[in-house]
C-alpha cells in the first residue's frame, strides 16, 4: 500500500475526490493533506476522511526543511498537487523523481505558467475564442506547468460560455480522471519496482 500526500491551497474539490477514491483502493491511500493556508476548506474535507493535515508557510517549504521532513516521516511515496500554487522546491523534487503530479485546467502547453490558474485560465481561453479546452495532468518540475504531460481530456468551449460555466465542465473532467490517472501511475511505479 503506497502513501499519498496531497498539497492544496483552496476549497479542495479535487482533494476530496482523491480522498474518496483512495479510501477504498487496494493500491494506495491518502495519508496526509498539506496546505499553505490555515483557512483552506480542504482541511475540513481532510477531517471528514480522518486524514492528518499539516499547515505550513514559505519558510517550512523552502528554507527549514520542515515539509520534506514530515513527508519522509509519514512514509509518503507519491505527491499530488490539487490547487496548490507554489513551486515545489528542488530538495523535494529530487527526493520524489517522477512521483509528483499536478492537474491544470487547460490543454497545456497553452494557458499555463505563473499566474495562470482557476478562472484566469478559463477567461483567457474564452477571450481567445478557443473551440475547446480541457485538463492536463503532468509531472511537476521546477517550472510552472512545464513538466511532461501524462494525460489530457478535452471539452467543448460553447458560445456564450463564462469562466464559471466552462469551469463546471472542467471540474467534471478533473473529478472523473485525476484519481484514476494517479492510481494508474502508482500501479505502474509498483510494477516497475518489482521487476
Amino acid at each position: 500500500m503506497k502513501n499519498i500526500a496531497i498539497f492544496a491551497s483552496g476549497s479542495g474539490t479535487n482533494a476530496h475526490k482523491l480522498m474518496e477514491f483512495f479510501s477504498t483502493s487496494k493500491t494506495a491511500k491518502v495519508k496526509l493533506v498539506l496546505s499553505n493556508k490555515a483557512d483552506a476548506f480542504v482541511l475540513e474535507r481532510a477531517k471528514k476522511f480522518s486524514v492528518p493535515t499539516l499547515i505550513f508557510d514559505r519558510d517550512d517549504l523552502y528554507n527549514n526543511g520542515k515539509v520534506l521532513k514530515v513527508l519522509l516521516e509519514s512514509d509518503i511515496h507519491f505527491i499530488v498537487l490539487a490547487g496548490f500554487l507554489w513551486l515545489i522546491p528542488g530538495e523535494i523534487l529530487s527526493r520524489y523523481p517522477g512521483k509528483i503530479v499536478n492537474i491544470h485546467p487547460a490543454l497545456l502547453p497553452d494557458y499555463g505558467g505563473k499566474g495562470m490558474y482557476g478562472s484566469r485560465v478559463h477567461r483567457a481561453v474564452i477571450d481567445n475564442n478557443e473551440k475547446e479546452s480541457g485538463i492536463s495532468i503532468h509531472y511537476v518540475n521546477e517550472c510552472y506547468d512545464e513538466g511532461d504531460i501524462i494525460f489530457q481530456a478535452k471539452c467543448e468551449v460553447k458560445p456564450g460560455d463564462t469562466p464559471e460555466s466552462l469551469a463546471e465542465r472542467i471540474h467534471k473532467l478533473e473529478h472523473k480522471y485525476y484519481p484514476v490517472v494517479v492510481e494508474k501511475l502508482i500501479m505502474k511505479d509498483q510494477n516497475e519496482s518489482i521487476s
